[in-house]
């Protein structure tokens, strides 16, 4: 009898790109894939904390390198991307500046959706031209991609973008056997979300609507980076992967 056999998490062999891996989920996942055999270029502004990454990973044994870069400058991008070649892209750089709707100004607007929504879409442009068939596309997206919450209205809309981008580019896509997925986390504690756990009583408001009671780790979004990079999810696009802990299951 012929059993099947579950397909592989590996990733040896391929070449991943992630944007704003300096630290927080970037870095998570660029840590993640490295770990999974992928060689990682990492992408950021800061070109020393991308060295001293890139020293760690390589310490640890693992194939990455640095690349300098503000993805919100499309010609630096076209230029830095022309012609190489990727199998993984986790688009995570991105932004946030919760106010009230009333006190969002133009700037705001611009910020948030310049980085998360314009530069998703066209690094993701300059990388697709060159990607092979079975190549994997990840979106750092949001659980407020899904839901909304006040003060958060602009960052909502850029997040719901994402989500549309994320199943109109799988369509588009599919027939090249490129992947294109989203990951949507509920707050994990990073360097961006520690100040909003300063406001009196949003940890708990936060919790409250999480049923799993407790904040996301940088560990609970490497799991399924990695997945969605793997062959275990050929099968798998157009698909938002939920990382909440319940919270949008209300």
């Amino acid at each position: 009898m012929k059993l099947p056999t579950t397909p592989s998490l590996r990733l040896d062999g391929r070449r991943a790109l992630v944007t704003g891996a300096s630290q927080g989920i970037g870095l998570a996942a660029a840590c993640a894939l490295a770990q999974a055999g992928a060689a990682v270029t990492l992408v950021a502004r800061n070109a020393q904390r991308l060295d001293e990454l890139v020293a760690a990973l390589q310490a640890a044994g693992h194939q990455a390198e640095a690349l300098a870069l503000d993805v919100q400058d499309l010609d630096a991008v076209q230029s830095a991307l022309r012609g190489r070649r990727f199998d993984i892209l986790v688009n995570n750089a991105g932004t946030n500046r919760p106010k009230p709707i009333d006190q969002v100004c133009a700037e705001d607007y611009a910020a948030v959706m310049d980085l998360n929504v314009r530069a998703l879409y066209f690094l993701t442009q300059a990388v697709v031209e060159h990607m092979p068939q079975g190549a994997s596309v990840i979106n750092v997206s949001s659980q407020m991609g899904h839901v909304g919450a006040a003060n958060r209205s602009l960052y909502c809309a850029s997040k719901s973008a994402v989500e549309g981008m994320t199943r109109a580019m799988a369509v588009e896509l599919g027939p090249r056997g490129i992947r294109v997925n989203s990951v949507c986390p509920t707050f994990i504690e990073t360097p961006m979300t520690a100040p909003f756990f300063q406001e009196p009583g949003f940890l708990e408001a936060v919790l409250a609507k999480i049923p799993l009671g407790r904040l996301g780790q940088l560990e609970d979004v490497m799991g399924p980076v990695v997945f969605l990079a793997s062959p275990a999810a050929a099968l798998v696009t157009g698909s938002a992967l939920m990382v909440d802990g319940g919270w949008t299951a209300h």
